[in-house]
């Protein structure tokens, strides 16, 4: 499809989760904006061919939006993805997707793996009612804020954490939620890939003592759950 703005979702992990639309979608498109060069050319490189590619980060993706949709309004074609899952979910898209919109350019997801639904589905806590919060602000103060904002909710929260920053994040959640029930979940579909199920507290002694590595799911039950 000419002049279309594709978002692309990639593997999470396991190279083998990317989808067959993805991958004919990818082959199609006449350039791809991604989040890293680097990493999208590897993921190309695995499915044995090259595109254009445009770096779109956090810092970039206001800078490219109007060059990108200006392709696309001229009849090209275009796939934005981040460097796994699905781009503008916690991840640099946002700018693009508005900028298209507003000119009234096509955009269409192709979905695929994901390490929100991943996680949910195998954590245990309840799923008909969920909110993901993605990455929790940096600095202690308005963290706690936005903890006490959602502590009343009763769906179960979903949170991306910072390997280096669980133990703080952990003992935070913890403070302000209460010792509710919680899943841990890391390296979604990877060799590595773990799952730690019970109390916060229990999660918190699983890594007192522990420097993980790789990427973090928390999910925390909801008030009363």
């Amino acid at each position: 499809m000419s002049g279309t703005l594709f978002l692309v979702a990639t593997p999470i992990g396991n190279l083998g989760d990317i989808t067959h639309r993805a991958v004919e979608t990818l082959k199609s498109v006449d350039f791809i904006a991604c989040e890293d060069t680097r990493v999208t050319g590897k993921l190309l490189a695995h499915l044995g061919f090259k595109k254009p590619l445009i770096r779109c980060d956090d810092y970039t993706e206001k800078r490219v939006a109007a060059r990108i949709c200006k392709r696309i309004a001229d009849g090209e074609s275009g796939a934005l993805v981040s460097d796994a899952g699905t781009p503008n979910v916690s991840d640099p898209g946002y700018a693009i997707v508005r900028e298209a919109m507003a000119g009234g350019l096509p955009v269409v997801p192709i979905p695929g793996a994901s390490a929100v639904t991943a996680a949910l589905s195998a954590s245990g806590l309840p799923t008909h009612a969920f909110r993901f919060e993605g990455y929790l602000p940096l600095r202690k103060g308005p963290r706690l804020k936005r903890l006490d904002a959602i502590s009343e909710d009763d769906a179960t929260q979903i949170f991306f954490v910072p390997p280096h920053k669980l133990n703080i994040w952990l003992a935070d959640v913890l403070e302000v939620f209460g010792n509710r029930s919680a899943c841990l979940a890391r390296e979604i579909t990877r060799k590595f890939e773990e799952f730690q199920r019970g109390r916060l507290s229990e999660i918190q002694t699983e890594y007192k003592d522990k420097k993980p590595r790789g990427e973090i799911v928390l999910l925390v039950a909801g008030k009363g759950r």
